[in-house]
C-alpha cells in the first residue's frame, strides 16, 4: 500500500527503506528469541539502510516524508509529448573521432554502463583518449546507479583513477567549458526538466548540468524513457546527438574509431 503513490523516480528510497525494515525486523526476532547474533545483525542493516535512505533523499533535494505521503511522482500525460526538437542519432564511430579531436570531455556514467558491463571498455577508450592529449574526467551523481556510491565503486574496479572522477558538486561548474559531455547509460540525473518543469516528477532534484556542454553525446540502448518513467528534454537538444546500442558494443567502436586515427596518422 505504501508504494501505490509512489511515482518511479521515487522507487529507489522506497526500496532502501524496505531494506532498513528487513533489519528492523531482524532485529525485534533477535529480542524475541534472545538471540544476540540476530540482534546485532538486524541492528546494523537496519543502520545501514536508514542512512542509505537519508543518503538519496538528500541528493534527491526532497525529504522521506514527502516522497512517501504527498504522492509525488505522477506525470501528468498531457505533458509526456510536449518536448522541442527531435531526436539526432550519429553512428558510434563518427561520435569516437569527435572525443578524439575535443580538448575536454566529462563523461557522466549510469545505471545503464553497469547492466552493460562497459566500465573496463570504457576506462580502455579514456586512457586513448587521454593519451591523445584531451582532458577527461567523469562527474558521478550521487544517486547515479539506483543509489549512491555505485558508479564509484564500479569506475573503481574498472582501474579508473580516482583523481578523474569528481562529484556533482564539484564539477558541475565546469561542464559550460567542456567541449564534450558523453553520457553512458544515464537519464534522469541529466534531465534539465529537473530545473524548469514543475510538473516533472524530477523537479528540484540536483541533476548534472550535461546540456551546457557545447556538444553532448547521450549513449543508450534504445528510445524509452528512463527510470522515472518521463521524458528527457536534454535527448532533443540543438548540441545532443543520440548514439544508439548497448553500452559495450558502442564504446568499442568508439575505441576502433580513436585506434584508426591513430594509426592514419602513424602512416
Amino acid at each position: 500500500l505504501m508504494t501505490l503513490p509512489i511515482g518511479g523516480a521515487d522507487m529507489p528510497v522506497v526500496i532502501s527503506i524496505y531494506n532498513a525494515f528487513t533489519g528492523l525486523a531482524v532485529g525485534l526476532g533477535g529480542f524475541v528469541l534472545q538471540n544476540p547474533a540476530l540482534m546485532i545483525a538486524g541492528m546494523v542493516v537496519g543502520a545501514a539502510g536508514l542512512l542509505l535512505t537519508l543518503l538519496m533523499a538528500k541528493a534527491m533535494n526532497r525529504s522521506v516524508t514527502n516522497i512517501l505521503f504527498t504522492s509525488f511522482g505522477a506525470v501528468p500525460r498531457h505533458r509526456q509529448g510536449r518536448v522541442k526538437g527531435s531526436l539526432k542519432p550519429i553512428e558510434a564511430g563518427d561520435a569516437g573521432v569527435y572525443l578524439r579531436y575535443a580538448s575536454s570531455v566529462i563523461i557522466v556514467p549510469g545505471y545503464g554502463l553497469a547492466v552493460a558491463r562497459g566500465a573496463q571498455k570504457l576506462h580502455e577508450l579514456v586512457k586513448l583518449l587521454r593519451a591523445a592529449g584531451v582532458a577527461v574526467r567523469f562527474a558521478v551523481h550521487p544517486v547515479a546507479g539506483r543509489m549512491p556510491g555505485q558508479m564509484d565503486v564500479l569506475l573503481a574496479e574498472a582501474g579508473v583513477p580516482y583523481d578523474l572522477i569528481a562529484q556533482l558538486e564539484d564539477i558541475n561548474a565546469d561542464f559550460a567549458t567542456t567541449d564534450v559531455a558523453l553520457v553512458v547509460g544515464a537519464n534522469d540525473v541529466v534531465n534539465p526538466a529537473a530545473r524548469s518543469d514543475r510538473s516533472s516528477p524530477i523537479f528540484g532534484m540536483p541533476i548534472l548540468n550535461a546540456d551546457q556542454a557545447r556538444k553532448v553525446y547521450v549513449v543508450k540502448r534504445g528510445q524509452g524513457k528512463g527510470y522515472a518513467g518521463i521524458v528527457n528534454t536534454l535527448f532533443y537538444a540543438d548540441n545532443c546527438n543520440m548514439v544508439y546500442g548497448d553500452a559495450e558494443a558502442v564504446l568499442v567502436q568508439m575505441i576502433e574509431a580513436v585506434r584508426g586515427l591513430g594509426s592514419a596518422a602513424a602512416a
